[in-house]
């Protein structure tokens, strides 16, 4: 989004028992054994080793200090702070829309959202919660994203917009405009196509995916 150079490293997913082939290379890179993080091999981190983040706030906080010529937060003061936060709100929230709709690019998963949505009251209040924190952002910033220009806000939440977009979601107007422009974005584009042409059927990753004889939800 942001024109910084950067490789990426794709660790295929095939499990999350301790002896998995992901766990096994995610824990040899670093040590909280999650994904995302960053590697920077320009800066030693005291023991003679590249430099690794495993933290997705203190990813986009290094990004930004190391890279402080781009737009990384917002430039104004308190759209800067309302940003963060809702980054923060981000990191540690939404845990029912994180389990119940697992984030997956591509298959059409409107069936099982429909249930999810029928049998998960936890997910429609975290999902009432993220309508009104960006319409609360939109309305101080005008748009189209929502602290004004595409920022580490935005990127924040895409995950939850695919989260919404595939599992087909109720949500009103103001957030389907949202979401049309946050896909339309070259970034956003990028990292979905990549995605979908890197993408592989795990079974025991998508249980969710409902077979033809499952009945409709009501």
């Amino acid at each position: 989004a942001f024109g910084i150079a950067h490789d990426e490293i794709l660790i295929r997913i095939d499990g999350f028992d301790a002896n998995s082939t992901f766990k096994t290379e995610v824990n040899r890179i670093g040590a909280t054994g999650t994904v995302p993080f960053l590697i920077d091999t320009s800066v030693q981190d005291g023991h003679d080793q590249a430099l690794i983040i495993t933290d997705t706030l203190s990813i986009v906080e290094y990004i930004a200090e190391t890279f402080a010529d781009h737009a990384i937060w917002p430039k104004d003061r308190a759209m800067r702070a309302k940003a963060r936060n809702l980054c923060a709100e981000m990191h540690s929230g939404f845990g029912a829309l994180r389990q119940h709709c697992m984030m997956n690019i591509g298959p059409d998963l409107s069936r099982a959202g429909a249930l999810i949505w029928r049998d998960h009251a936890a997910v429609r209040r975290d999902v009432a919660r993220i309508e009104t924190a960006w319409a609360d952002m939109l309305a101080l910033s005008h748009g189209p994203y929502l602290a004004g220009d595409f920022c580490a806000l935005d990127a924040y939440f895409a995950p939850v917009v695919m989260r919404l977009k595939y599992h087909s979601l109720p949500v009103t107007d103001q957030s389907q405009i949202y979401m049309a422009k946050m896909c339309e974005h070259p970034a956003v584009r990028d990292w979905v196509s990549g995605a979908v042409a890197s993408a592989e059927f795990l079974e025991f990753e998508e249980p969710f995916r409902l077979s033809a004889n499952d009945p409709e939800p009501v």
